[in-house]
């Protein structure tokens, strides 16, 4: 039952809350050379009981509306197949969803009556957003949007409940780690496009074209990418930083697969793997630049 369970959670995909955290802890080591390891502890829970609760709505809502049961099931798209093959009950689903919402509220509430009205802000938007993604944000076409801008938050306030600050760097840094995220989502709803247009789910990705699409794609990570440059030309990430081109060929790559064969969804898994890959790497390294850069400053 555990594994059903870590398999609707759908446990590799956390890792993108995990690598914002720590962007947001690194950025802010990188400044300040400070480090909370309690409030760092709770914000990896606050914020990675948020992503799960996100997650199994999203199951329980696309099995609620018939896309699970249409949509062609692979390794990495068409949501987890738990409902549709009976392994649990959606009102199950539905209430670890609440439940993880609930966690990962009390521990963001904890953080606005310690730190303030900005957390508390980011906190709303948190809770608001996750209930509605599957119902309202991604019908709209907005899901790409608000997977950045969740990102942006994440780095943002993890680096506030560090330092006590807002700056420009954090903000930057949520950019360059949510167009990641974006680019894995968007990726992954190719597959998708019949089963959710189908519903009356309105993805960007049907919003445009799967033609269009392709081309649409190497935006995530030019703005990964063009961030990077930009805050280390002006100073507000190390030189380091530019590591994070080491993974262009892995785009490269994904966005080729993809134009040839954005129509397949059998030969979309590797293109989308790749995605996975690269946005993995990217945050990664871009983590580690401020890491090492830190213990540079600290040994001088």
């Amino acid at each position: 039952m555990l594994s059903v369970w870590l398999r609707v959670i759908r446990i590799r995909f956390l890792l993108a809350s995990v690598i914002a955290v720590s962007v947001g802890l690194a950025i802010n080591v990188w400044q300040n050379q400070t480090f909370n390891i309690f409030d760092a502890t709770l914000v990896f829970g606050g914020v990675l009981a948020l992503h799960a609760s996100v997650d199994l709505l999203n199951d329980y809502w696309d099995f609620k509306r018939g896309i699970d049961t249409t949509t062609k099931r692979t390794k990495m798209s068409g949501g987890t197949g738990v409902l549709p093959e009976g392994l649990l009950k959606p009102s199950s689903v539905y209430r670890a969803g609440l439940i993880f919402l609930a966690i990962g509220g009390m521990i963001g509430i904890y953080f606005a009556i310690t730190d303030g009205i900005t957390i508390a802000l980011i906190l709303g938007f948190a809770i608001l957003s996750i209930y509605f993604y599957s119902t309202k944000i991604v019908d709209s076409g907005l899901a790409e949007i608000f997977v950045a801008t969740k990102g942006t938050m994440i780095v943002l306030g993890t680096y506030f409940i560090q330092s006590g600050q807002l700056t420009v760097e954090p903000v930057l840094g949520g950019v360059m780690v949510g167009s990641l995220s974006s680019l894995v989502l968007f990726i992954a709803s190719f597959p998708d496009y019949d089963a959710d247009k189908s519903k009356g789910r309105k993805t960007l990705v049907i919003a445009v074209g799967k033609q269009t699409g392709t081309r649409i794609f190497w935006i995530f990570p030019a703005i990964s990418y063009s961030v990077t440059i930009f805050g280390v030309a002006l100073g507000l990430f190390p030189a380091l930083s530019l590591i994070v081109f080491a993974s262009i060929p892995l785009v490269l790559k994904a966005g080729i697969a993809l134009k040839r064969n954005f129509d397949s969804v059998e030969d979309l898994v590797p293109p989308m793997s790749n995605s996975l890959m690269f946005s993995r790497i990217t945050g990664s390294l871009f983590v580690l630049s401020f890491v090492l850069d830190s213990l540079n400053i600290n040994a001088v």
